[in-house]
């Protein structure tokens, strides 16, 4: 077996070790297949604005929070799994609870109002757009005379 070189880390097919599958397995279990593109973002400059892509798969609306606090826009994301197996008698076998989280923030300005920031959700990405962070107009500098 070759190692893979578009996964996390060359060493991931090589190194196998229990702790690594058992995290990765619960990784799947709550994200999906698509586990290791969570939360890849890109970043797109418009002339007036901006597009920020965030990759949320194996997520639903309701599941992802969006934060405006001192110019930092936080987006997070959290989803809870549980599976249980049953025999015919329906005494539990076997059961595990999964919960995870994800969060990142971005700087956009303290400036843009958050009714300026448009959201949409479709097909497990998230996509922002928000304006160009306004510079503030300071005073204009004044020169006293001193007299006498």
């Amino acid at each position: 077996m070759l190692p893979s070189i578009f996964g996390e880390s060359l060493f991931d097919d090589w190194m196998g070790f229990p702790f690594r599958d058992f995290e990765s397995d619960v990784d799947r279990k709550l994200y999906g297949k698509h586990a290791s593109r969570v939360m890849k973002t890109d970043l797109r400059e418009h002339d007036d604005g901006y597009e920020l892509k965030v990759d949320l798969p194996g997520f639903k609306k309701d599941q992802i929070d969006l934060q405006l606090q001192n110019g930092y826009l936080t987006i997070s994301a959290s989803k809870g799994l549980e599976e249980d197996d049953k025999d015919k008698k329906g005494t539990i076998v076997h059961q595990e609870r999964y919960e995870g989280s994800l969060a990142r923030s971005f700087y956009i300005g303290e400036n843009i109002p958050e009714e300026e920031i448009k959201a949409r959700f479709e097909d497990g990405v998230l996509t922002l757009e928000f304006p160009k962070e306004k510079p503030i107009a300071l005073p204009e500098r004044k020169t006293i005379q001193i007299t006498g």
